[in-house]
């Protein structure tokens, strides 16, 4: 393989994520109008944790964790999958898949905000500007629902920002993790995390409002079952693993561009396929959004992590 086709490869693999990504809010929502949000979180990632582990057992994939600090990946796990999964799920009950995609836009504002204050990397009054722009979408957004109380919809606002942030906070730590572990490493650790995080709370949700048999009974559908095969084997392994493995060999200032292609996606998939409104203050609201987030990271200078430093 030439140097120019393998420097393209994480290019190509944060196209697939984001692809892959933009159509998982569609499913997401699709799968909540039969399960509540921590069963099929416990689903999702319990069926992708035993589909990396067959294929780790049968020898396709090679994981080899012996040794290594495993430890430190439980900061990262509590973030994403953890909180972020949280947040993003309910999001998208309360809301709809497509102003959730908008939402999640706001992903590499928070990245270079955290740099900002973690890693003392500064921001110049263009990107202030930027980030300003993009709080100024979401607000925007949130207003064509009508009043801004907290009702259901801005409680759904405010989760989609709770994901925002954590998968900010992921991001940085993935950075560091990449120097340790491979991507597909980190990807198994995350799913594992997620696994148990996930269906401890769901089973005791389920034990305090009926029984364990109720967690288990919308398996019985065929539509959860396909939605759970996307949102496990593509959305969590498939697509964890490309961006873990376009983290550790981007810059992030790079990875930005790519990620805004998750918002087009979701909203594509959102209005065509639920029929969900989307009219011009949504196309203004959306637009303040990707701009925002190309300013921050075009204005700014955001260091290689370390294996790009390394390359």
């Amino acid at each position: 393989m030439s140097f120019k086709s393998s420097s393209r490869l994480p290019v190509f693999a944060g196209i697939g994520m984001a692809i892959i990504w933009g159509f998982s809010f569609l499913f997401t929502k699709e799968t909540l109008d039969h399960t509540f949000p921590l069963q099929l979180l416990g689903f999702r990632f319990g069926a992708a944790a035993l589909f990396l582990t067959i294929l780790k057992l049968i020898g396709i994939v090679k994981i080899n964790l012996k040794g290594k600090p495993t430890s430190s990946l439980f900061l990262l796990a509590l973030f994403q999958p953890g909180l972020y999964f949280i947040g993003e799920t309910w999001g998208v009950k309360w809301t709809s898949a497509s102003e959730a995609g908008m939402v999640i836009a706001l992903v590499p504002v928070a990245i270079a905000t955290m740099a900002a204050i973690f890693l003392k990397e500064k921001l110049h009054a263009k990107q202030i500007l930027s980030v300003c722009a993009s709080v100024f979408g979401v607000m925007i957004i949130v207003s064509t629902q009508g009043k801004l109380e907290f009702g259901e919809h801005l409680w759904g606002i405010v989760a989609l920002l709770l994901a925002v942030l954590a998968a900010g906070a992921y991001t940085i730590l993935a950075r560091h993790s990449s120097t340790k572990f491979t991507p597909l490493e980190i990807t198994f650790v995350m799913m594992w995390a997620g696994t148990v995080i996930f269906n401890v709370l769901g089973v005791g949700q389920s034990v305090v409002e009926g029984s364990f048999f109720v967690y288990l009974r919308p398996l019985q559908l065929p539509s959860v079952l396909w939605s759970i095969l996307y949102l496990s084997a593509l959305s969590s392994v498939l697509a964890f693993f490309l961006s873990n493995y376009m983290f550790a060999k981007l810059p992030v200032s790079q990875t930005a561009p790519i990620l805004n292609l998750i918002t087009v996606v979701s909203v594509f998939s959102g209005v065509f396929f639920r029929g969900e409104q989307f009219g011009w203050i949504d196309v203004v609201g959306i637009t303040l959004i990707i701009l925002g987030v190309w300013g921050t990271n075009v204005f700014g200078r955001i260091a290689l992590p370390p294996l790009m430093e390394n390359a």
